[in-house]
């Protein structure tokens, strides 16, 4: 596969353009493109700037909102609820974790659910936020149906991810951001634009049986067999049930029916330390902690070990001065 490096700016600039153009109000577009290019400097290019294209055509087709009123309402103390009035995903997580972080430092958690949003990208970017502020940050989507559950042939769940980000004293925080299907349905998009098999155990024909190539893939398996069903199961209750929002097969699809609204929940959760322990003492042991892990013995066929979501920022400091690789085809379509 023929791919391009850019500088991270240039598609981020390249994004905004795009999005813009089709419509979206700059301020929004600026933001989609933010986290998109996050996602392109981890090289978790599956949530990057190749999805530009589903977002224009979606705009262009009525099913997303370009001009969304975004409004929070604080139910309790530490609790609130964002309605995104149909707008990007991206822009309406952003707003809910920002609320429950400033709840989480005056009472030390903060928990916001989103509802009448649509995908927002990788969850890393919102965890992330809480960790820069020294709060741990938690963060749940659903998506519709394209997981198998444990034992069945037909999907029923969807890739469910969920995030997780602690704060460190010295070192990067600690970022755990994952799908509950054996991988994401955009790495399996990935592959199949780059023209690659994947791995037994990503995905499943219509029989149920795994295939490898991607072309032939119609679900997705979960992680961890019945372990990582049942998480998936937990991550639409928070996203889906508790945010008053739909589950499983009665989500509007991604990448179909893009004149309909999709009408996604999330959730949100900010922790502060400080109300649990020593503020200090925690990020000390933090740092203690992830030292000690990298200090582990590696298996055989490891350099070393590395903690969740260390990779990623490695990859994001290389990127950040080399710029972020993407399929030609892609930055074509940025371009033209």
């Amino acid at each position: 596969m023929s791919t391009v490096t850019i500088a991270h700016q240039e598609a981020k600039e390249l994004v905004v353009k795009k999005l813009t153009e089709a419509g979206l109000n700059k301020e929004h577009a600026e933001k989609v493109a933010e986290i998109l290019v996050h996602a392109d400097l981890r090289n978790v290019n599956s949530h990057g700037v190749l999805r530009t294209e589903h977002y224009v055509n979606r705009l262009n087709a009525g099913g997303i909102n370009p001009n969304a009123n975004i409004q929070f309402n604080k139910t309790g103390p530490v609790t609130g609820v964002v309605d995104g009035d149909d707008g990007f995903g991206h822009v309406i997580a952003d707003v809910a974790m920002k609320q429950a972080i400033e709840m989480a430092k005056e009472n030390g958690i903060g928990m916001v659910t989103a509802i009448n949003s649509s995908h927002c990208g990788a969850l890393s970017y919102f965890v992330q936020e809480a960790a820069e502020q020294n709060l741990i940050g938690i963060a749940m989507t659903h998506t519709d149906k394209i997981v198998v559950p444990f034992g069945g042939k037909e999907a029923f769940l969807g890739t469910n991810p969920i995030a997780y980000g602690v704060p460190a004293k010295t070192s990067k925080p600690f970022i755990l951001d994952m799908a509950t299907s054996n991988v994401a349905l955009g790495k399996i998009l990935q592959y199949k634009e780059e023209g690659k098999e994947i791995p037994p155990g990503w995905g499943v024909d219509e029989n149920g049986e795994t295939v490898t190539d991607p072309g032939k893939v119609v679900a997705l398996q979960t992680f961890g067999g019945p372990k990582g069903y049942g998480l998936s199961m937990i991550v639409d209750i928070f996203s889906g049930l508790l945010a008053g929002a739909a589950f499983g097969p009665h989500i509007t699809k991604m990448y179909g029916d893009l004149d309909k609204k999709r009408k996604l929940g999330h959730y949100f959760c900010a922790i502060n330390p400080a109300f649990f322990t020593d503020a200090d003492a925690f990020l000390e042991n933090m740092d203690q902690m992830m030292d000690e892990i990298r200090q582990a013995p590696p298996a055989p066929g490891f350099s070393q070990v590395f903690v969740p979501g260390e990779i990623e920022q490695m990859n994001e400091e290389r990127n950040l001065e080399n710029g972020i690789t993407i399929a030609s085809t892609v930055y074509q379509f940025l371009k033209k």
